[in-house]
Order: structure tokens, then sequence, then C-alpha cells
């Protein structure tokens, strides 16, 4: 696979040229989305690189961490479908593989019998101690040429892309 560096000179070049083509494109922010998506891409696969070993993917990781998050560990199909942004019948598919190796457990809720409720286990919570701190160096890895300030303009930054993203989601969905 060609290096990261490489995909985004190749991209720099497909947006200019297309820039040129078509004089009313918006070539930063078509460059920026790009590189955005590229960079999540990288990211995810270098998540998956240190869930691989654990043989759990980054759907199973996001929901276990969703649950390990929360105050009392629990949480609806419902809920982790919308945090996770995943589909009922892929939320089905992990829930049954962290049921599976008994990370987590699903039943009935106490206060409605007809509510399921998603919590993580003893074993479970174990499991995501152990498994952080290696990821931390890594994460760390890809931050080093940032100093605080830039990681805080950054997180600034992003925080107000979403802002924009929910406003269109909301125009889309009226």
């Amino acid at each position: 696979m060609a290096r990261l560096n490489e995909c985004i000179a190749m991209m720099d070049e497909g947006v200019a040229l297309v820039s040129r083509m078509v004089p009313q494109m918006p070539a930063l922010e078509a460059r920026l989305c790009r590189l955005m998506l590229m960079l999540g891409d990288s990211i995810g696969e270098e998540l998956e690189f240190k869930l691989k070993p654990h043989k759990l993917n980054h759907s199973e990781f996001l929901t276990l961490m969703i649950l390990y998050t929360r105050p009392d560990g629990s949480s609806t199909p419902g809920e982790l479908c919308e945090f996770a942004t995943q589909g009922a019948t892929n939320m089905t598919r992990i829930a049954n593989a962290l049921v599976a190796r008994k990370l987590i457990t699903r039943g009935a809720s106490e206060q409605d019998r007809r509510r399921v409720v998603i919590r993580i286990t003893a074993a479970g919570k174990r499991f995501v101690q152990k498994m952080l701190p290696p990821m931390f160096p890594r994460v760390a890895t890809m931050f080093t040429d940032f100093n605080e300030r830039d990681k805080r303009d950054l997180d600034r930054l992003l925080r107000k892309l979403a802002g924009n993203l929910d406003q269109l989601a909301e125009n889309r969905h009226p």
C-alpha cells in the first residue's frame, strides 16, 4: 500500500486538476474533506493493528468502550447503535460476539422487562484495563510533532466541524 504522504500528494494533484476544469469547486474544502477521510482510514488501521491480537474489531471495541465509560456499565441496543454508528443487525452481531466472550451480558431491564439492557461484565472491565495501556504509545506517537496548543486547536476545530455536520444532518432530515 502507498504511504499516506504519497496518497496525499496524488490527491492534491487530482483536486488541482478538477479545480482547473471546474473553477467553482471549493478546492480547499474538498482537500480538507478528503484529507480527513484518508487520515480517518489510517487511524482506523492503527487501531485495528492493536485490536487484532485480541481478536476484536473496531465496532466491538467501541461498543465495549461505550459500556466501560457508562456510570453503571450499561446501555440499550438502541443507544449503542446510535453512539457506535451501527445498524441494529450489526449491533446484534457485535453483542453476540461480546456475550460469547463473556465481556458483556444481555438481558431484560429490571424496571421494564420489555427493554433489553446490555452491561459490561467484570471480565469485560478487566479486559479493557489490560488492553488500553499498550495502545497509548501509538496514539501519542500520532501527535509527536504537535505541541499542546496544536492539539487544543485541532480539538476545537474538529468540534466546530462536527457542529456544522450536525446542522447539515438536521437539514437533511426535517
